[in-house]
Protein backbone atom coordinates (compact mmCIF):
# COMPACT_ATOMS: atom_id res chain seq x y z
CA UNK A 1 0.00 0.00 0.00
CA UNK A 2 1.22 3.50 -0.76
CA UNK A 3 1.60 6.00 2.06
CA UNK A 4 -0.99 8.77 1.79
CA UNK A 5 1.81 11.33 1.55
CA UNK A 6 4.59 10.72 -0.94
CA UNK A 7 7.54 12.71 -2.20
CA UNK A 8 7.40 14.85 -5.32
CA UNK A 9 10.82 14.84 -6.97
CA UNK A 10 10.97 18.20 -8.77
CA UNK A 11 12.69 20.30 -6.06
CA UNK A 12 15.33 17.66 -5.29
CA UNK A 13 17.18 19.27 -8.23
CA UNK A 14 18.13 22.26 -6.09
CA UNK A 15 19.77 20.18 -3.37
CA UNK A 16 22.78 17.83 -3.30
CA UNK A 17 23.35 14.10 -3.52
CA UNK A 18 24.27 14.00 0.16
CA UNK A 19 21.07 15.79 1.14
CA UNK A 20 19.05 13.43 -1.05
CA UNK A 21 20.44 10.50 0.95
CA UNK A 22 19.42 12.18 4.20
CA UNK A 23 15.96 12.85 2.76
CA UNK A 24 15.52 9.17 1.91
CA UNK A 25 16.70 8.29 5.43
CA UNK A 26 13.93 10.47 6.84
CA UNK A 27 11.31 9.10 4.46
CA UNK A 28 12.01 5.65 5.88
CA UNK A 29 11.91 6.99 9.44
CA UNK A 30 8.51 8.58 8.81
CA UNK A 31 6.95 5.70 6.89
CA UNK A 32 6.71 7.54 3.57
CA UNK A 33 7.17 4.92 0.85
CA UNK A 34 6.22 6.68 -2.43
CA UNK A 35 8.68 8.64 -4.58
CA UNK A 36 7.67 10.37 -7.81
CA UNK A 37 10.34 11.67 -10.18
CA UNK A 38 10.77 12.11 -13.95
CA UNK A 39 13.22 11.98 -16.82
CA UNK A 40 12.76 15.73 -17.22
CA UNK A 41 13.83 16.59 -13.66
CA UNK A 42 17.54 16.73 -14.59
CA UNK A 43 19.48 15.06 -11.74
CA UNK A 44 16.43 13.86 -9.78
CA UNK A 45 16.46 10.24 -10.98
CA UNK A 46 20.21 9.95 -10.46
CA UNK A 47 20.03 11.41 -6.94
CA UNK A 48 17.34 8.96 -5.93
CA UNK A 49 19.13 6.08 -7.65
CA UNK A 50 22.18 6.54 -5.45
CA UNK A 51 20.14 7.33 -2.33
CA UNK A 52 18.07 4.14 -2.66
CA UNK A 53 21.00 1.73 -2.84
CA UNK A 54 20.47 -1.11 -0.36
CA UNK A 55 16.90 -0.03 0.43
CA UNK A 56 15.10 -0.01 -2.89
CA UNK A 57 12.52 -2.49 -1.54
CA UNK A 58 11.27 0.12 0.95
CA UNK A 59 9.76 2.27 -1.79
CA UNK A 60 7.17 2.39 -4.53
CA UNK A 61 9.15 4.18 -7.21
CA UNK A 62 7.38 6.23 -9.84
CA UNK A 63 8.86 8.11 -12.80
CA UNK A 64 7.70 9.46 -16.15
CA UNK A 65 8.78 10.53 -19.61
CA UNK A 66 7.73 13.17 -22.13
CA UNK A 67 8.63 10.82 -24.99
CA UNK A 68 5.77 10.28 -27.42
CA UNK A 69 7.21 7.70 -29.83
CA UNK A 70 7.89 3.99 -29.31
CA UNK A 71 11.63 4.25 -29.85
CA UNK A 72 12.10 7.33 -27.68
CA UNK A 73 10.10 5.85 -24.81
CA UNK A 74 11.97 2.56 -25.08
CA UNK A 75 15.25 4.48 -24.66
CA UNK A 76 13.88 6.56 -21.79
CA UNK A 77 12.77 3.48 -19.86
CA UNK A 78 16.29 2.07 -20.08
CA UNK A 79 17.77 5.42 -19.05
CA UNK A 80 15.44 5.62 -16.05
CA UNK A 81 16.41 2.12 -14.95
CA UNK A 82 20.08 3.05 -15.25
CA UNK A 83 19.72 6.38 -13.46
CA UNK A 84 17.58 4.93 -10.68
CA UNK A 85 20.00 1.98 -10.37
CA UNK A 86 17.19 -0.57 -10.26
CA UNK A 87 15.93 -3.43 -12.41
CA UNK A 88 12.27 -2.43 -12.09
CA UNK A 89 10.18 0.72 -11.70
CA UNK A 90 6.82 0.36 -9.97
CA UNK A 91 4.94 2.97 -12.03
CA UNK A 92 6.05 4.50 -15.32
CA UNK A 93 3.93 7.38 -16.61
CA UNK A 94 3.31 9.24 -19.81
CA UNK A 95 4.27 12.76 -18.74
CA UNK A 96 1.92 15.71 -19.31
CA UNK A 97 -0.28 14.54 -22.18
CA UNK A 98 -2.34 17.60 -23.07
CA UNK A 99 -4.67 16.87 -25.99
CA UNK A 100 -6.60 14.08 -27.68
CA UNK A 101 -4.32 14.48 -30.70
CA UNK A 102 -1.25 13.93 -28.54
CA UNK A 103 -3.00 10.99 -26.87
CA UNK A 104 -3.69 9.40 -30.27
CA UNK A 105 0.00 9.74 -31.07
CA UNK A 106 1.24 8.00 -27.92
CA UNK A 107 -1.39 5.26 -28.21
CA UNK A 108 -0.69 4.55 -31.89
CA UNK A 109 1.25 1.61 -33.36
CA UNK A 110 4.52 3.54 -33.15
CA UNK A 111 3.58 5.42 -29.98
CA UNK A 112 5.13 5.49 -26.51
CA UNK A 113 2.43 3.36 -24.88
CA UNK A 114 3.55 0.31 -26.87
CA UNK A 115 7.03 0.58 -25.32
CA UNK A 116 5.52 0.77 -21.84
CA UNK A 117 3.40 -2.34 -22.44
CA UNK A 118 6.46 -4.24 -23.64
CA UNK A 119 8.50 -3.11 -20.64
CA UNK A 120 5.70 -4.23 -18.32
CA UNK A 121 5.60 -7.66 -19.96
CA UNK A 122 9.35 -7.96 -19.36
CA UNK A 123 9.00 -7.02 -15.70
CA UNK A 124 10.88 -3.74 -16.08
CA UNK A 125 7.87 -1.72 -14.93
CA UNK A 126 4.93 -2.75 -12.78
CA UNK A 127 2.16 -0.35 -13.78
CA UNK A 128 1.51 2.28 -16.43
CA UNK A 129 0.21 5.76 -15.63
CA UNK A 130 -0.54 9.10 -17.25
CA UNK A 131 -0.17 12.69 -16.04
CA UNK A 132 -1.85 15.80 -17.39
CA UNK A 133 -2.78 19.37 -16.54
CA UNK A 134 -5.91 19.22 -18.71
CA UNK A 135 -9.05 18.22 -16.84
CA UNK A 136 -11.13 18.12 -20.03
CA UNK A 137 -8.69 15.69 -21.63
CA UNK A 138 -8.61 13.28 -18.68
CA UNK A 139 -12.40 13.39 -18.32
CA UNK A 140 -12.73 12.34 -21.96
CA UNK A 141 -10.46 9.30 -21.64
CA UNK A 142 -11.02 8.15 -18.05
CA UNK A 143 -13.74 5.59 -18.82
CA UNK A 144 -11.80 3.85 -21.59
CA UNK A 145 -8.14 4.49 -20.77
CA UNK A 146 -5.88 1.47 -20.05
CA UNK A 147 -3.88 3.18 -17.30
CA UNK A 148 -3.39 2.05 -13.72
CA UNK A 149 -2.84 5.59 -12.36
CA UNK A 150 -3.63 9.20 -13.21
CA UNK A 151 -1.79 12.24 -11.89
CA UNK A 152 -3.41 15.66 -11.80
CA UNK A 153 -3.29 18.89 -9.71
CA UNK A 154 -5.58 19.24 -6.69
CA UNK A 155 -5.42 21.74 -3.85
CA UNK A 156 -7.54 24.24 -1.93
CA UNK A 157 -7.72 26.47 -5.04
CA UNK A 158 -7.96 23.81 -7.73
CA UNK A 159 -10.79 21.45 -6.76
CA UNK A 160 -12.50 20.79 -10.09
CA UNK A 161 -10.99 17.30 -10.44
CA UNK A 162 -13.11 15.80 -7.65
CA UNK A 163 -15.55 14.06 -10.01
CA UNK A 164 -12.67 12.84 -12.18
CA UNK A 165 -10.94 11.36 -9.15
CA UNK A 166 -14.13 9.66 -7.97
CA UNK A 167 -14.62 8.11 -11.40
CA UNK A 168 -11.01 6.90 -11.37
CA UNK A 169 -11.33 5.33 -7.92
CA UNK A 170 -14.51 3.51 -9.00
CA UNK A 171 -12.51 2.04 -11.91
CA UNK A 172 -9.70 1.01 -9.53
CA UNK A 173 -7.34 3.58 -11.06
CA UNK A 174 -4.89 5.08 -8.56
CA UNK A 175 -5.09 8.85 -8.05
CA UNK A 176 -1.79 10.72 -7.58
CA UNK A 177 -2.30 14.34 -6.53
CA UNK A 178 0.33 16.80 -7.70
CA UNK A 179 0.61 20.54 -6.99
CA UNK A 180 -0.94 20.21 -3.49
CA UNK A 181 0.53 23.61 -2.56
CA UNK A 182 -0.56 25.15 -5.87
CA UNK A 183 2.99 25.34 -7.16
CA UNK A 184 4.24 26.95 -3.97
CA UNK A 185 1.53 29.62 -3.87
CA UNK A 186 0.07 28.21 -0.62
CA UNK A 187 2.37 28.98 2.30
CA UNK A 188 0.76 26.88 5.04
CA UNK A 189 1.62 23.49 3.64
CA UNK A 190 0.31 21.45 6.57
CA UNK A 191 -3.14 23.00 6.22
CA UNK A 192 -3.11 22.41 2.45
CA UNK A 193 -2.16 18.74 2.88
CA UNK A 194 -4.69 18.19 5.66
CA UNK A 195 -7.42 19.54 3.36
CA UNK A 196 -6.46 16.93 0.75
CA UNK A 197 -6.06 14.02 3.17
CA UNK A 198 -9.60 14.60 4.43
CA UNK A 199 -10.98 13.52 1.06
CA UNK A 200 -11.81 9.91 0.19
CA UNK A 201 -10.91 9.96 -3.51
CA UNK A 202 -7.11 10.13 -3.60
CA UNK A 203 -4.43 7.44 -3.31
CA UNK A 204 -1.37 9.57 -2.59
CA UNK A 205 -0.47 13.27 -2.53
CA UNK A 206 3.07 14.25 -3.53
CA UNK A 207 4.31 17.60 -2.20
CA UNK A 208 7.77 18.47 -3.43
CA UNK A 209 10.44 17.95 -0.76
CA UNK A 210 14.04 19.11 -0.86
CA UNK A 211 15.08 18.90 2.79
CA UNK A 212 14.79 16.68 5.84
CA UNK A 213 12.80 19.38 7.61
CA UNK A 214 10.20 19.37 4.82
CA UNK A 215 9.88 15.59 5.15
CA UNK A 216 9.32 15.92 8.90
CA UNK A 217 6.75 18.68 8.48
CA UNK A 218 4.77 16.90 5.77
CA UNK A 219 4.88 13.55 7.56
CA UNK A 220 3.36 15.16 10.65
CA UNK A 221 0.10 15.93 8.83
CA UNK A 222 -2.78 13.63 9.75
CA UNK A 223 -6.42 13.40 8.81
CA UNK A 224 -8.80 15.25 11.06
CA UNK A 225 -11.34 18.00 11.22
CA UNK A 226 -10.01 21.34 10.06
CA UNK A 227 -9.75 23.92 12.83
CA UNK A 228 -11.45 27.30 12.57
CA UNK A 229 -8.06 28.91 11.93
CA UNK A 230 -7.34 26.44 9.13
CA UNK A 231 -10.72 27.05 7.55
CA UNK A 232 -10.17 30.80 7.71
CA UNK A 233 -6.75 30.42 6.14
CA UNK A 234 -8.20 28.42 3.25
CA UNK A 235 -10.83 31.12 2.71
CA UNK A 236 -8.10 33.75 2.78
CA UNK A 237 -6.02 31.89 0.17
CA UNK A 238 -9.01 31.51 -2.10
CA UNK A 239 -9.89 35.20 -1.85
CA UNK A 240 -6.27 36.24 -2.43
CA UNK A 241 -5.50 33.94 -5.37
CA UNK A 242 -8.83 33.24 -7.02
CA UNK A 243 -8.51 36.09 -9.53
CA UNK A 244 -4.76 35.76 -10.10
CA UNK A 245 -4.02 32.03 -10.18
CA UNK A 246 -3.71 30.06 -13.40
CA UNK A 247 -5.33 26.61 -13.09
CA UNK A 248 -3.67 25.45 -16.34
CA UNK A 249 -7.09 24.51 -17.73
CA UNK A 250 -6.06 25.58 -21.25
CA UNK A 251 -9.29 27.38 -22.10
CA UNK A 252 -7.23 30.45 -23.07
CA UNK A 253 -5.66 28.48 -25.91
CA UNK A 254 -4.88 28.62 -28.75
CA UNK A 255 -3.08 31.96 -28.62
CA UNK A 256 -2.97 33.72 -32.02
CA UNK A 257 0.74 34.34 -31.41
CA UNK A 258 1.39 30.69 -30.58
CA UNK A 259 2.28 31.35 -26.93
CA UNK A 260 1.75 28.36 -24.62
CA UNK A 261 0.15 30.53 -21.92
CA UNK A 262 -0.34 27.90 -19.17
CA UNK A 263 3.25 26.65 -19.54
CA UNK A 264 4.53 30.22 -19.17
CA UNK A 265 2.82 30.47 -15.80
CA UNK A 266 3.95 27.00 -14.69
CA UNK A 267 7.59 27.88 -15.42
CA UNK A 268 7.16 31.23 -13.71
CA UNK A 269 6.13 29.35 -10.57
CA UNK A 270 9.15 27.05 -10.75
CA UNK A 271 11.41 30.08 -11.16
CA UNK A 272 9.80 32.27 -8.52
CA UNK A 273 8.53 29.89 -5.83
CA UNK A 274 10.28 26.53 -6.25
CA UNK A 275 13.82 27.90 -6.26
CA UNK A 276 14.51 26.31 -9.65
CA UNK A 277 15.45 29.41 -11.61
CA UNK A 278 18.06 27.91 -13.95
CA UNK A 279 15.95 24.81 -14.70
CA UNK A 280 12.88 26.95 -15.42
CA UNK A 281 14.92 29.36 -17.56
CA UNK A 282 16.32 26.48 -19.61
CA UNK A 283 12.85 25.03 -20.23
CA UNK A 284 11.47 28.46 -21.08
CA UNK A 285 14.26 29.05 -23.62
CA UNK A 286 13.16 25.88 -25.42
CA UNK A 287 9.58 27.10 -25.94
CA UNK A 288 8.56 27.99 -29.49
CA UNK A 289 7.11 31.36 -28.52
CA UNK A 290 7.65 33.69 -25.58
CA UNK A 291 5.55 35.95 -23.37
CA UNK A 292 7.14 38.99 -25.03
CA UNK A 293 5.24 38.11 -28.22
CA UNK A 294 1.88 38.94 -26.63
CA UNK A 295 0.12 41.69 -28.62
CA UNK A 296 -2.61 42.29 -25.99
CA UNK A 297 -5.40 41.10 -28.28
CA UNK A 298 -7.19 39.93 -25.10
CA UNK A 299 -8.81 36.93 -26.75
CA UNK A 300 -7.37 34.84 -23.90
CA UNK A 301 -9.02 37.08 -21.31
CA UNK A 302 -12.40 36.59 -22.97
CA UNK A 303 -11.97 32.80 -22.91
CA UNK A 304 -10.54 32.47 -19.37
CA UNK A 305 -13.28 31.10 -17.06
CA UNK A 306 -11.58 32.78 -14.08
CA UNK A 307 -11.29 36.21 -15.65
CA UNK A 308 -7.52 36.38 -15.25
CA UNK A 309 -5.75 39.45 -16.62
CA UNK A 310 -3.52 37.23 -18.75
CA UNK A 311 -1.64 39.93 -20.77
CA UNK A 312 -0.61 41.60 -17.50
CA UNK A 313 0.54 38.26 -16.09
CA UNK A 314 2.52 37.58 -19.29
CA UNK A 315 4.34 40.88 -18.80
CA UNK A 316 5.56 39.55 -15.47
CA UNK A 317 6.73 36.34 -17.17
CA UNK A 318 8.63 38.51 -19.69
CA UNK A 319 10.32 40.44 -16.87
CA UNK A 320 11.39 37.21 -15.14
CA UNK A 321 12.75 35.37 -18.18
CA UNK A 322 13.88 38.36 -20.22
CA UNK A 323 11.80 37.63 -23.29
Amino acid sequence: MVSEIGLGGIPIQRTTQEEAIHIVDELINKGINFIDTARGYTCSEAYFGRALQGRRENFILCTKSMSRSYEDMKKDIETSLEQLQTDYIDIYQLHNVKTEQEYAEVMGNSGAYKALVEAKAMGKIGYIGITSHSLDFLEKIIDTCPFHTIQFPYNVIETKAENLFKRAIRKNIGVIVMKPLAGGAIEQGKTALKFILNTDFISVVIPGMASVSEVKENASVVKGELSENEIEYIKHVRRALDNDFCRRCGYCMPCPQGIDIPSCFVLEGYFDRYGLASWAQDRYEKMNHFASECINCRLCVDKCPYGLEIPTKLKRVKRIFGK
